[in-house]
Order: structure tokens, then sequence, then C-alpha cells
């Protein structure tokens, strides 16, 4: 063995207890970090793209790392980070993190190790958690992006078997164009929609409830009946980008059963309402959807990348013919919902399920039900303050944890853009809370999405303040 390789080995535990202090002050950092490190943090250092002849070893390079390094991370992980849809790690969510890594499992087969068994458990456990039923299949994947693929992969499978093509088999060529169907599908969904050879061009824009971001059934369903024989895929939203829109899933399996189409439920972030009876409601009917997508490093506060997505059992063999991967060292495809291999893009998978599953061992239904609670409660809290201060109005009525707002000056002008993004340039600069900006109706505005398991009141003060203080500075 190289004799610094062996010389890590042996002091294995001095480099751990490192990495240990430095991964505590960091988060213990986390409320005074800036939002957003200006951008000479974030250079990299002369000479950190050359390859070493010969390393320094662990400690050495952990220290040479963090002292370069430490000033360019932001504090996405910490209480006022209201950036896109962004949670951070809680205590038990870190910890399992690092177990992940330090016994580095394949998490592929069911017959390997004990790591697929802990994922179909996790699998469980969120369908209990959601209101899911047991005949929604579930694989941990990277991020929504790759449920939303996987989900869609699946979806092209059925359009095709319904015609008596087999797609995975003949190609998308044999089925011809797919419709896609949607009102506010995120743009994830439309990448993956390139991905599978649909198109971005198969995405037909349905026309929205009034003052709403959700489809308006009637128009989905006069969409319908322009092309009823067309192979259709319908995309709907369980919490939207801007104003966390549900779509009227009932309504929309009302129309499944006189449309033979696929629907799947983009339900990233809102889906995880459904841990808290208060807001459970928004997702009724979306245990009967033909695919679900949910995102775990959103509301669910645990570490990147993790995300799930669900399929009903009926569909299970389909996802087989899709993603099966058999060679002379690998086992037959078999339709079961822990044979990940066959179920998944990945051939090789991180055991993502455990900080998932030792987030819900180490706080139940009740915190993590409390943490949404509390994120909702809070985003109201920062609406009031927002709608109150001068040189504000909101874009849109807040319905859960996203807030939507803009300068009280914002029309669709370019100047009006000009000025929003020089406020935002402020606002960022002073590094108390990060929003990211968007348009709502034509008009450039901003989001406050709340999510980390750390915010409280407290954070929204400090994050109203700063807002006024850059506003004034115009």
């Amino acid at each position: 063995m190289h004799p610094v390789l062996q010389h890590d080995f042996d002091t294995l535990g001095d480099i751990l207890q490192q990495a240990r202090d430095t991964a505590v002050s960091f988060i213990d950092s986390l409320p005074d970090r800036s939002t957003c490190p200006p951008l000479t943090a974030q250079q990299l250092k002369a000479g950190d793209d050359l390859l070493p002849e010969h390393g320094v070893g662990a400690e050495a390079a952990l220290h040479d790392f963090w002292d370069k390094y430490a000033e360019g991370f932001s504090a996405s992980a910490g209480p006022r980070y209201f950036g896109f849809v962004t949670g951070g790690g809680t205590p038990a969510s870190i910890a399992a993190d690092w177990l992940v890594s330090a016994i580095d499992q394949n998490t592929q087969l069911h017959f390997d190790s004990v790591s697929p068994a802990i994922e179909l458990a996790t699998i469980s456990q969120l369908k209990q958690l959601l209101g899911l039923p047991a005949d929604q299949c579930g694989s941990f994947v990277t991020g929504a992006t790759m449920a939303n693929v996987v989900s869609m992969a699946i979806a092209r499978q059925w359009l095709g078997k319904q015609r008596g093509i087999d797609v995975a088999q003949q190609g998308l060529h044999a089925l011809g164009p797919v419709r896609v169907l949607a009102a506010a599908a995120h743009s994830s969904s439309v990448k993956g929609l390139s991905m599978l050879g649909i198109g971005r061009d198969a995405l037909e824009n349905v026309a929205t409830l009034p003052g709403s971001e959700a489809i308006d059934p009637q128009a989905l369903e006069q969409a319908l009946q322009r092309h009823p024989d067309a192979p259709t895929l319908v995309l709907a939203s369980a919490g939207t980008v801007n104003t966390v829109a549900f779509d009227d899933l009932p309504t929309l399996l009302k129309l499944r059963e006189k449309y033979n189409f696929w629907l799947h439920v983009d339900a990233a972030f809102g889906g995880v309402a459904a841990a808290s009876e208060k807001f459970a409601h928004l997702l009724e009917g979306w245990q009967l959807a033909d695919s679900i997508t949910i995102d775990a490093h959103k509301w669910l506060n645990v570490p990147y990348d993790s995300a799930i997505q669900f399929t009903r059992e009926a569909h299970l063999a389909l996802q087989v013919e899709v993603f099966q991967n058999h060679s002379a060292y690998l086992e037959p495809p078999s339709v079961r919902p822990d044979n990940y291999l066959h179920l998944t893009p990945e051939n090789s998978r991180r055991f993502r399920a455990l900080p998932v599953w030792m987030a819900l061992k180490a706080y139940g239904r009740a915190g993590l039900a409390e943490v949404v609670e509390r994120n909702v409660e809070l985003a109201a809290l920062f609406a009031r303050n927002i709608e109150e201060m001068q040189g504000f109005h909101l874009l849109a009525p807040v319905t859960l944890n996203v807030v939507c707002f803009a300068l009280d000056d914002a029309d669709s002008s370019t100047e009006s853009v000009a000025r929003r993004n020089r406020f935002l340039s402020r606002l960022d600069n002073a590094g108390v809370v990060r929003c990211t900006s968007t348009s709502l109706n034509g008009k450039p505005g901003m989001r406050a999405a709340l999510v980390n398991w750390m915010t409280a009141e407290h954070d929204i003060e400090l994050a109203l303040a700063s807002i006024k203080a850059c506003r004034a500075e115009r």
C-alpha cells in the first residue's frame, strides 16, 4: 500500500474527527453565514486545477480545502435561504448520510445486502406518512428531474402497450408523436421530454383557472376531445413553483375514466404537505395517479441528492421493461419492488434511503408535520409583512409556503426587470436572506420558499429587516 494511503488508514479516526469538527463548525455558522457569498469567494484558487505528483495526505488536504474555500459556501442549508426550494439537513439525516459514505453500499438488488430492504421499508413508511396506498411502489432517485424522467419513461411504455407497441424494444418511432398536456409543467419535466425523445414541442399548455396556476379541467377536457385517440400524457401539479397551486386531482381522475391518458403528479415539494392533517386535503386523489414525484431534499430536509419516484403496482412490469439490465453476471429481471437495478436508470445506486429512514425514525410523523406547519405559518407571517411594507406588493395570495412578491412599481418593461435585478443584487450582497427571481402574469417578481427545518420567527424578522433596508438603498 502506498505509504500516504497507509498513514491515512492508520489515522482514520483522527481524519474523521477533523471532518466532524469542520462540519459542526459549518452548521453552527449557518445563522450568521452569508446566504450568497461574494463572487470573489466562489473562485477556484490558483493551482487547484493541477494534479499533484505526490499527495499530502487526508488531514493536510482537508485543512487546505477548508482554509481556502470555507467562505465560498453559502448558507443554503440554513434558516434564511428562501431561494429556489432548498431544504437543509436535519441532525438525523446528516448523521445517516455520513454512514452512507462509510458503509458504501450499492443498493441495487434484493439479495446483495440489507440496504434494499431498508429502502423498501423507507418507501413503506413514506406511504404511511403521506397517505399513499400500498399499491404505490417507490424507488429513490437523485431528484425530481430524474423522478419525472422515470415516470414519463414508464408512461411512454404504457402508451405504446395500449397500441400493441413495445417502445422499450422497438423505439419511440414505432409509437409516433405523444401529446403532453399541462398547465404549469415544471421545467424539469420539459427537460425530461427532450431526454426521452418525446420532445419539448410535444407539450401543449392548457389554460389555467382564473387567477390561479392550477389547470382548468374544462380546458383540459376540450384539449383531450380534440385528439381523443392520440397517446396522451397529462402532467399534473401538486404545488406549482410560484404559488404552490394544486391541480384538482379528483376531477382529473374522472377525466381519465373518459379519456385513456397517463396521469403523472409532480409533487416535488407540495407532496410533503400531506404529512400534516391540516394540508393533506390538498393532495386528495393523488393516491390513484399512475406515477408521482416527491423530492426528499426539499421539505423532508435530507442532504442532496434525494427524491422518490412512485408508480402504481399495476405498472411495475412496464417499469421493468423500460429499465431492465440483464447480463451474464446479473440475475434475470424479475418484477419486484426492491429490485432497483431494474427499476431506475442507474445501475450503481447510492444508499439514498438511509437519511430519510433515519429522519422518519428520529422525528416520526409528528416531527415532520411540525416542520411543514411551522413553515406555512412563517410564510403567512412573511407575506403579511410584505403587504404592509412600503415598496412591495404580493403577486399572488399565499396558499402554503411560497411567497411571490414584487416591487411596487413592477410592470412588464425591461426597466422593471432591471430594477428587480438590482434589488436582488443588493439583497444578495447583504447576505441575510436569499430570494430568487421569477415572473408571474408578465410581471418580474421574487420568490421566498420556506422549507427549512430550522427557520423560526426570528429569521423572518431578520429577513424582513434586510429586505426593507435594501429597498431603501435604491
